[in-house]
């Protein structure tokens, strides 16, 4: 007969769980959305101004959508999905 050894091994477990990576996935998108924002608005030839590189869209929306994302992620960091409301 044989019997189940015990082992003393701690249980692995991820430092995050589901809902981390969820808002981590979220905070990334606005991150990549307002980088795609900012980007274009060159003119072909150096000599000619363009005025759309300084249009609402790359001045206050996309560094804003940047900043919303940081913002995200450090959330997600700090999220405790573990915490349960004792309301």
């Amino acid at each position: 007969m044989s019997k189940k050894q015990e082992t003393n091994e701690p249980q692995k477990e991820f430092i995050f769980q589901k809902r981390n990576y969820l808002f981590m996935f979220i905070g990334l998108a606005c991150i990549a959305l307002g980088f795609i924002l900012m980007a274009g608005g060159g003119s072909e030839d150096p000599n000619v101004y363009n005025p759309e590189i300084f249009n609402f869209r790359r001045i206050r929306l996309a560094p804003t959508l940047v900043l919303i994302g940081f913002g995200i992620e450090i959330y997600a960091i700090l999220l405790n999905p573990n915490k349960k409301d004792n309301s």
